[in-house]
């Protein structure tokens, strides 16, 4: 029996696809009518970042599209389009209590500004915490929706994303068309 998309949502498949951006392509996912994944496609950390949610979730990944990704896809479309500030999709957070409190931290850094790791380290109440934070960054599965990329050097150059240097200028130059950020 064929089930439909509202079902298979709710099953434990994560429901993963792809989104091709004007930055670079992205694979999305959704488990039990929730994003679970933002993420570019390409990354060096993509084998790793996979294995820790399919074990976090006790799940599998399952080539496939659901309302919420079509959703989400939407909301995309429009975020690079530059009308869109604020992601309104259900996340789920899949790592570590810690890896946690950092994604949720990132989420409170406001649409075209940047904070640093050394901003958000004190934030979490841990300034020597710098490296864990950084880790934790690198780590975040929900590119966009969790905004990592907001996350600058001390100094205001951009170090470290997962999609590239390059994406990273892009996206805040997005937000902010105004702040010219260094690589």
């Amino acid at each position: 029996m064929i089930k439909n998309n509202e079902e298979l949502e709710m099953t434990k498949d994560i429901v993963v696809r792809y989104y091709t951006s004007t930055m670079g392509e992205l694979v999305l996912g959704t488990f039990q009518n929730k994003i679970c994944l933002c993420d570019w496609r390409y990354r060096k950390m993509r084998d790793a970042i996979d294995q820790r949610i399919q074990t976090h979730l006790s799940a599998a990944y399952r080539l496939g599209d659901s309302p919420l990704l079509h959703r989400l896809c939407g909301q995309l479309d429009a975020y690079f389009a530059g009308k869109l500030k604020q992601f309104d999709v259900p996340l789920l957070l899949a790592g570590s209590t810690f890896q946690c409190s950092v994604w949720n931290a990132l989420q409170t850094i406001p649409y075209g500004k940047t904070t640093s790791y050394l901003a958000l380290s004190q934030t979490l109440g841990n300034e020597k915490a710098i490296r864990a934070v950084a880790a934790a960054n690198g780590a975040n599965a929900l590119a966009l929706l969790v905004p990592c990329h907001r996350v600058v050097g001390s100094n205001g150059k951009l170090i470290g994303y997962a999609g590239g240097l390059r994406a990273k200028q892009q996206l805040l130059a997005l937000e902010a068309p105004d702040t010219l950020l260094q690589l």
